[in-house]
């Protein structure tokens, strides 16, 4: 399969898309805990029902990634999942039970965490031989994401939780328009017999188990931080302002991805930024109640996210033949976002319990990232030489 390049005036419209998806989890990730204890639910079920939003990463990529490598179509999954996404997520505005909320967030998250994987491979391979510029563009998602962290945790101090939903309206929407500028083209789809197998060789599933042990580490953070901080006496609006303050960490580290990607490789930096990880989880464990560690804490966010996924990208786009590229970007979206962020997340809740075991929550986290650490150390041809699935010459 070969890849259909797209002009330069697309790359706007994917930079767009890439905004309103995160705006959308710069809404729902910190809050949405926020919004489900306003509704009186416990500890125990708002990690569960946290965790259905991390769970959909691991079922609907997958299925959306075998679409669109057996039909070529990629932009077309993007529009039909931001629309269907828009329109289920109507049921989010009535006041339901906690089976109403799962069943209402299991639905209308599985078409929205359907595009991501999609926007990845669209961008990496209109943007061929120039992927350096992949941290640029990507990083719109994260001005997004830290505009939505303000401005909600601005708006639920004012009007409250009940105002989350109508946030996430205009933005789903926003997230729908934007995709129907993207070119219709199909990528040129081989014969079934021609196309290579896909192949889980060793580096593969090491770098996916330490992919799945970040992202539970990050699950306490998704889940309960805002709650964790509003425990300890901050309000929405300071911690929404720490989150915002980790995200423009992030933003910056995109810009230099590529070039220290070049310069250390894969493994040193995913090994770096999971150590730094870890020491982040800890400062959150012991030193929540002072300003400076809770600050170093968020400017942490760099290499928690930002660095670990820009390589984690390059990863995936170096050890996937084009036949499997979505297909590789959705098993790294559905390993370590969806079973990784949905056990963290879980997992979370009930060491959580009545809230006077908190400290525990980061010291589980923090033990996640060591092994995720370990696991990285494991990794063979981190770079992709020998891969049975890289891309042929």
């Amino acid at each position: 399969m070969s890849s259909v390049k797209c002009p330069e005036p697309d790359l706007r419209w994917l930079r767009a898309c890439y905004f309103f998806f995160f705006s959308i989890l710069g809404i729902m990730v910190p809050y949405l805990g926020v919004f489900f204890d306003s509704r009186g639910f416990n500890a125990q079920e708002i990690g569960f029902l946290l965790a259905i939003l991390m769970a959909t990463r691991i079922v609907a990529p997958n299925v959306w990634a075998a679409v669109a490598d057996r039909t070529g179509m990629r932009s077309e999954l993007i529009k039909l999942g931001s629309c269907a996404a828009a329109i289920t997520y109507i049921s989010f505005f009535f006041d339901g039970s906690f089976v109403y909320l799962a069943i209402s967030l299991a639905i209308y998250t599985f078409f929205w965490n359907a595009i991501l994987a999609q926007l990845e491979v669209i961008t990496l391979e209109t943007l061929g031989d120039k992927a350096e510029r992949y941290g640029a563009i990507r990083s719109w998602g994260s001005v997004g994401y830290i505009v939505l962290v303000i401005s909600g945790g601005l708006a639920i101090d004012y009007w409250g939780p009940e105002v989350l939903p109508y946030m996430g309206m205009i933005l789903f929407l926003g997230l729908f328009a934007c995709s129907l500028p993207l070119p219709a083209n199909r990528s040129v789809v081989v014969n079934k017999s021609e196309r290579p197998k896909l192949k889980l060789d060793a580096s593969l599933v090491w770098f996916m188990l330490s992919a799945m042990l970040l992202q539970m580490s990050v699950g306490p953070f998704y889940g309960f931080f805002v709650l964790y901080l509003k425990q300890v006496g901050y309000s929405e609006t300071i911690a929404g302002l720490l989150v915002a303050l980790g995200v423009l960490a992030e933003i910056v580290i995109f810009f230099y991805s590529s070039r220290l990607i070049r310069q250390y490789g894969i493994r040193v930096l995913l090994v770096v930024s999971i150590l730094l990880t870890v020491i982040r989880w800890l400062l959150l464990a012991f030193g929540v109640e002072y300003a400076s560690l809770l600050i170093i804490s968020q400017l942490l966010h760099a290499f928690t996210f930002g660095l670990v996924h820009a390589a984690s990208i390059h990863f995936i786009h170096r050890h996937f033949n084009v036949s499997h590229r979505s297909t590789g970007q959705a098993l790294y979206a559905s390993v370590s976002f969806g079973v990784g962020g949905a056990l963290g997340t879980w997992i979370s809740g009930m060491i959580w319990g009545d809230g006077s075991q908190i400290m525990w929550v980061w010291i589980f986290a923090a033990s996640c990232a060591f092994l995720s650490m370990l696991a990285v150390m494991m990794i063979p041809n981190i770079n992709g030489e020998a891969s049975a699935n890289a891309p042929q010459s």
